[in-house]
């Protein structure tokens, strides 16, 4: 994971404490500490997988003497019944974790899924699928790693990993007398030298006064696939072009199909569905 492992621990523990509360008590009530047992992690439907080391972790701040073997790792593809991890120690504690483990299993094997579909919707053409900073707020780090599990790539970060001039810094400026290229000048001027400079455009002439002022990247938004493949053929190679905006996966295709470099998709993060995974305990 790109994570430390100090951040990781604290996103696991937030989530520990938000589930177990005061305590598992139907557990507690019920099971003896000392009672043993192994549960597998298996998947229930097709997908791609990601969050192994997350959910282990998990099994292990609530019981280091828990031993969970992963049967198989991120970007792995599974199908209903793929065994994804053997848990086995105290029965008490592989309960206490185990909801939390497959929180975070699921929703990033959904996310890793979604994902996945998009990539291979648009296999054979030379297009990036881009995540963006749509994500569930703390989980930003664990969910872009979901995204690379399945094959997509990562765009910022945070807002220090590159200038991305969008409509409302444009709207800001043009107040003051700026347009697009005393923009992106201001920005080459302010900002860390040798930074991407990337501007968020919604027409042709806009693109072309983007790519005119210097702009590394310019970001096709909400724009109609005629007026895309006017803007690729006019920039014609002077910067990279994003597409942004309205992408689902009916229409991913023909979007990479008008010649941009990389498309941005928020729905791999904002609005996914979790896969389908569950924990089935074996006792001794």
């Amino acid at each position: 994971m790109s994570s430390n492992k100090l951040q990781i621990e604290e996103i696991i523990d937030r989530a520990l404490a938000e589930d177990l509360g005061r305590g598992d008590i139907t557990t507690e009530a019920l099971i003896s500490g000392d009672r043993q047992g192994t549960g597998f992690i298996a998947a229930k439907q097709e997908g791609i997988l990601a969050g192994t080391n997350v959910a282990k972790q998990v099994f292990h701040r609530v019981d280091p003497e828990l031993k969970v073997e992963v049967l198989l790792e991120d970007g792995a593809r599974v199908k209903p019944g793929s065994k994804v991890a053997r848990v086995s120690g105290s029965i008490a504690s592989i309960l206490k974790a185990e909801r939390t483990a497959l929180n975070f299993l699921q929703r990033l094997s959904g996310i890793a899924s979604e994902t996945n579909c998009y990539v291979e919707a648009v296999k054979g053409l030379s297009v990036r699928i881009m995540d963006t900073r749509k994500t569930t707020p703390s989980l930003r780090s664990l969910e872009k790693h979901a995204v690379k599990a399945g094959g997509g790539e990562n765009h910022r970060m945070s807002l220090g990993d590159g200038i991305l001039i969008k409509d409302n810094h444009l709207a800001a400026l043009r107040s003051q007398g700026l347009d697009i290229k005393g923009t992106i000048a201001r920005a080459r001027q302010n900002a860390p030298q040798r930074m991407v400079v990337e501007v968020e455009v919604g027409t042709v002439s806009e693109a072309l006064e983007a790519v005119d002022g210097g702009a590394d990247i310019v970001m096709l938004d909400n724009m109609n696939l005629e007026d895309m493949r006017k803007a690729v053929k006019s920039i014609h190679g002077r910067a990279l072009i994003e597409a942004s905006g309205g992408i689902t996966l009916e229409n991913v295709r023909a979007v990479a199909e008008t010649g941009v470099d990389l498309i941005s998709i928020g729905a791999l993060t904002h609005s996914v569905r979790a896969l389908d995974i569950s924990l089935e305990l074996e006792t001794q």
